[in-house]
């Protein structure tokens, strides 16, 4: 597996395994049901962030993450990152791949630590992988994300600092 930069041409391997997971509703507070055109914004970041890709030896996009400042201005110290693994491929590391490289990214880049915003507290597969890369639950926003089984559960914030 290679993990590089996106470019538009990766979008529409990416979209139907974008689409599949947000319409799932487990892990991301998106707008569900969107287009591709639609959908692009929210994924493909424009500088100073950047969208990469996890492409196995097939040359099939198995992931992918999107990554940059959490905040503008005087927050932009601080990286931030999301991730998709398309459902097919799960269990082979690409999670893992790709939280490494966004780590690695963020340290070359100089962040002094990265944030991630809203990890669903019952997605422990995701909360399992970041502590497992170093990652703290510094708080837990109580019932901010509407789960389709668990229902009202909490997100996480969490963070490392580089």
């Amino acid at each position: 597996m290679i993990i590089r930069d996106a470019g538009e041409h990766d979008w529409p391997q990416i979209y139907p395994f974008y689409a599949a997971i947000m319409a799932e509703g487990r892990t991301y507070a998106f707008p569900e049901g969107q287009t591709l055109d639609e959908a692009r914004p929210w994924w493909m970041e424009q500088p100073p962030g950047r969208t990469v890709v996890a492409v196995d030896d097939a040359g099939v996009v198995v992931g992918s993450a999107k990554m940059g400042p959490n905040r503008p201005g005087r927050g932009s110290h601080v990286a931030t990152a999301s991730f998709l693994v398309d459902p097919a491929h799960h269990g082979r590391g690409v999670g893992r791949a790709l939280g490494a490289y966004v780590l690695d990214r963020a340290r070359a880049e100089g962040y002094h630590g990265i944030q991630f915003n809203a990890v669903v507290e019952v997605n422990r597969p995701a909360v399992h992988l970041w502590r497992s890369l170093g990652f703290e639950v510094i708080g837990t926003v109580p019932e901010a994300f509407d789960h389709p089984e668990e229902g009202l559960v909490g997100l996480h914030v969490m963070y490392q600092r580089l």
